[in-house]
């Protein structure tokens, strides 16, 4: 069976996040969305954990249901410490083998932080150490650096973070065998580094609010949904059970390109090097954004692809679609309102997205089609992302009629 997962959410315990994250919210839009089984997200809160522990009903090992959608335990932690006399951020996606794991692996995280401050916890330990602390509580625990490159609160990040997985893991390194590519990057630039062509590359949306579920995902084709068998698919990287991963373009993340918010200065990493590294502007560091940092680590050139790569497909998601149709803002009620009849009447998100011919959606809601159509092919304006402003994304509608009666 194919199966779409997101491992990687928040709960309404994490700070920023909407209310409706949670289980009621999640279920109904992993539904619409067309997602095969969630994250909980934030299982470490002791408040979230309560209400996972009485609400789930085991569905399979370590596989849990409510209201028809599946989960799997997850939990996101940022890990702080001081390496080579600097102060290292990064965060860390925990995904247990079922509930028992789950509140062990709490249980010892708990000597680190107060993990009721937030549903994401601050905890004083090293990436060593986590790893240690993990796999002691539950041996066949994931332990997955989260948004790898992003400049803060990553494993590669510019900011704090590091130039290989050994130097950030020690000898955790042996244990962790896989790393979320994250908003800002996608599988080509990671590509690029030969030190990871080991390492699978997996996508989750890190969703704050429903609507932004599955805006990167896992694909799969598997016998059994179960966490024994996700857990060896993405160990062993069996294209045959792991198709592809869905991919946010990454220009669109907040942190693709080189900047200076205040002063509207954004760089490639190339015009970057040419201004010293500062902005223009005010005379002060320029954030460095993913791009920049890839170009550091990297020993390949673009377009290089290592054997045995997975596949991936960039993705627009459907909100983003009908919003330049319609020529509105995603966020408006009127483009929601749409969503839903497109969703409601194709069965899911993802089945628009990836299944439907585009001229069956045209002859159905004219104009959202044609779109669709462009969005495969790539037939796309992009600006990208920089110093914590998202990139656009904007599909060449050129004279494409705006009246859509069945809108």
């Amino acid at each position: 069976m194919r199966l779409i997962a997101d491992l990687h959410l928040h709960s309404r315990y994490s700070r920023a996040t909407s209310p409706d994250m949670d289980l009621s919210g999640l279920s109904r839009w992993a539904k619409l969305k067309g997602i095969g089984v969630l994250g909980t997200g934030d299982f470490t809160h002791p408040g979230w954990f309560k209400e996972l522990a009485a609400s789930l009903r085991p569905a399979g090992t370590g596989v849990y249901e409510y209201a028809g959608a599946y989960f799997l335990f997850t939990a996101e932690v940022a890990a702080i410490w001081n390496f080579s006399g600097r102060l290292r951020r990064v965060h860390f996606l925990l995904v247990a083998p079922g509930a028992e794991d789950a509140a062990r692996i709490s249980k010892e995280l708990a000597a680190f932080g107060n993990l009721a401050a937030d549903g994401r916890p601050t905890l004083g330990i090293s990436g060593e150490k986590l790893v240690e602390v993990v796999r002691a509580a539950s041996p066949e625990a994931l332990i997955i650096p989260a948004h790898a490159w992003t400049p803060w609160w990553s494993i590669f990040g510019a900011n704090s973070g590091f130039d290989s997985l050994e130097e950030a893991l020690g000898s955790g390194r042996s244990e962790v065998f896989a790393i979320e590519t994250g908003l800002s990057s996608d599988p080509p630039m990671n590509w690029r580094l030969s030190a990871l062509d080991e390492v699978t590359l997996v996508s989750f949306s890190d969703a704050h609010s429903p609507i932004r579920l599955g805006r990167e995902a896992c694909v799969f084709e598997v016998p059994e949904l179960s966490y024994a068998e996700l857990a060896e698919t993405l160990h062993i990287r069996d294209s045959r059970k792991f198709l592809f991963t869905v991919e946010f373009f990454p220009e669109e993340g907040k942190y693709h390109y080189d900047g200076h918010r205040t002063c509207g200065v954004v760089f490639s990493p190339e015009e970057t090097r040419k201004h010293g590294e500062r902005c223009p502007v005010c005379g002060k560091p320029l954030t460095v954004g993913v791009m920049h940092r890839v170009e550091e680590l990297a020993d390949r050139p673009p377009g290089a692809r290592p054997p045995g790569a997975i596949p991936y497909r960039s993705l627009v998601p459907l909100q983003e679609i009908i919003a330049q149709v319609l020529e509105q803002d995603p966020d408006t009620r009127g483009v929601l309102t749409q969503y839903l009849k497109v969703v409601q009447h194709f069965g899911s998100e993802f089945a628009v997205l990836l299944d439907i011919p585009a001229p069956e959606v045209e002859r159905e809601f004219p104009g959202l089609g044609r779109a669709l159509e462009k969005v495969r092919k790539g037939d796309l304006r992009i600006r990208p992302g920089y110093d914590g402003v998202y990139g656009e994304i904007k599909i060449d509608l050129g004279e494409m009629p705006r009246e859509l009666p069945l809108f």
